[in-house]
C-alpha cells in the first residue's frame, strides 16, 4: 500500500477516535467565553475531526506529486471522507448541536448514500469514479460547517454571527448540487441498464 492510501486510512481510523471522544460521558471541564459554554471535549474532538479532515488534502496531494494516483486511493480517499462527514453528523444530531436543521443533516446522508451506490454500480462495470472537484468543494463545505457546529458556531456567537449556519446552507446547496452533477455526468449507467 503506497503513503496516499497509508494517510487515507490513518483518516478512517481517527474516526472512532473522534466518536469515543464527543460520545463518552467524559467531563474534561469546559470553557466559558462571555457566557458561551463549550465543553473542552468538544473542543478536543473538534480538532481531531479537523486533523482527519486535513488527512484529505495531504493524500491527494502526495498521490499527484508522486503519481501514485491508484484505483484503491480513487475509492479509498471519498469513501473516508463521506464516513468522517456521516460520522460527525450523526455526532450533532445526537448532541442536539444542529438545532432543528436535521433534515439537512437527512439529505445529505441521503446524497452521500446516493453517490456511494452509484460509485458501486460504475465499479460493477470496471469503472472506478475519483473525486469531482465539485465534489471536493462539498466536502469542504460539510467540513467547515461541522467544525463551526462542533465548536457552538465559536468564536463566532460571540458577535452574533450566524457562521454555523451559513456554513451549512452552504454545504447543503453543493451536497445537492455535486450529487445532481454525479448523477446526470453517468446517467447512461441507467439508460442502458437492462
Amino acid at each position: 500500500m503506497n503513503l496516499p492510501n497509508k494517510i487515507t486510512i490513518s483518516r478512517i481510523c481517527l474516526i472512532p477516535i473522534f466518536l469515543l471522544i464527543m460520545l463518552l460521558p467524559l467531563s474534561w471541564g469546559e470553557l466559558n467565553v462571555d457566557g458561551h459554554v463549550l465543553p473542552i471535549t468538544h473542543l478536543v474532538g473538534t480538532v481531531v475531526f479537523i486533523i482527519a479532515s486535513t488527512t484529505d488534502w495531504i493524500d491527494g496531494y502526495y498521490a499527484r506529486k508522486l503519481n501514485m494516483v491508484t484505483n484503491l486511493g480513487k475509492f479509498l480517499d471519498p469513501l473516508a471522507d463521506k464516513l468522517l462527514v456521516l460520522a460527525a453528523l450523526l455526532v450533532l444530531v445526537d448532541l442536539d448541536l444542529i438545532y432543528g436543521q436535521t433534515w439537512i443533516v437527512i439529505i445529505i446522508i441521503s446524497r452521500e448514500l446516493a453517490v456511494t451506490g452509484l460509485r458501486a454500480i460504475l465499479a460493477g462495470s470496471g469503472e472506478i469514479v475519483a473525486a469531482a472537484t465539485l465534489g471536493k468543494i462539498k466536502t469542504w463545505a460539510q467540513i467547515i460547517a461541522i467544525s463551526a457546529l462542533l465548536l457552538h458556531n465559536l468564536p463566532f456567537a460571540l458577535f452574533s454571527f450566524p457562521l454555523a449556519y451559513i456554513a451549512l446552507w452552504i454545504a447543503l446547496i453543493f451536497t445537492v448540487w455535486s450529487g445532481w452533477e454525479y448523477f446526470a455526468k453517468n446517467k447512461s449507467i441507467f439508460i442502458n441498464s437492462k
